[in-house]
């Protein structure tokens, strides 16, 4: 009699262990700290960049943090070519002296350990041209997706859209009066490494403003479209 039961039971379990296992790719419900579910290729690099810019590895965001900052901060101040070459500068130096170090080293100890960078001389860094075109397609997809909303735009196929890129354009006038590149990088890289982590910490309170915010701006949307005229007659088309 005792079989028959187990026999009832097993569909329930089968069924809710089945149900369980479509979640686990997507990392606990898509919570902004949980890396996204991707395919299988582009999982890893899209998932590196999420663990960095949400300081998973305090270690490892600091240094890419630290370095691009000073990178930025020194093209602020000194000129491309000055800044490349002194990195150049800086590197060799530091290769150069390790050479030089793990040979007086081998020399007075007499050992055969060889050149210090065998191992990352004998990598293999050549380029194929199966991941070759495999880079140029997926470039390829972008390109034409940004032609497409570029002629899309400035042929005003959507009068509101083409005024939105207007009334952008006319503000990044005075934001590039007042900084210029290397000045809009920087703030773009402290937005970067700070935004989403900030985002994650009070996600509630802000979807909370920036929905009461996206309503007004769709209501104020919705009542200049009613005032154009090309804009109503298309929609009631």
């Amino acid at each position: 009699m005792a079989e028959p039961s187990a026999a009832t039971q097993s569909p329930s379990v089968s069924s809710s262990s089945s149900g369980a296992e479509p979640s686990a790719p997507g990392g606990g419900g898509g919570s902004p700290g949980a890396c996204p579910a991707l395919g299988a290729k582009s999982c890893g690099s899209s998932c590196a960049v999420h663990d960095l810019i949400f300081w998973r590895d305090v270690k490892k965001t600091g240094f890419v943090f630290g370095t691009t900052l000073i990178v930025l901060l020194s093209l602020a101040a000194f000129s491309v070519i000055s800044v490349v070459s002194y990195l150049i500068l800086a590197l060799l130096s530091v290769t150069i002296s390790f050479r030089v170090y793990k040979s007086v080293i081998q020399a007075v100890q007499k050992s055969e350990e060889g050149h210090p960078f065998k191992a990352y001389l004998d990598v293999d860094i050549t380029l194929s041209s199966e991941a070759f075109h495999n880079y140029m397609n997926a470039a390829m997809v972008h390109i034409n997706r940004a032609l497409k909303l570029v002629i899309r735009l400035f042929l005003v196929e959507d009068l509101v859209d083409s005024l939105k890129l207007a009334v952008f354009m006319w503000l990044m006038t005075y934001v590039g009066a007042v900084f210029n590149g290397i000045t809009l990088l920087i703030l773009g890289e402290l937005l970067v490494f700070s935004v989403p982590i900030v985002y994650e910490k009070y996600k509630t309170q802000i979807d909370h403003y920036v929905g009461i915010a996206r309503d007004q701006t769709k209501s104020i949307v919705e009542k200049i479209q009613a005032k154009l005229p090309g804009v109503a007659k298309k929609k009631a088309e």
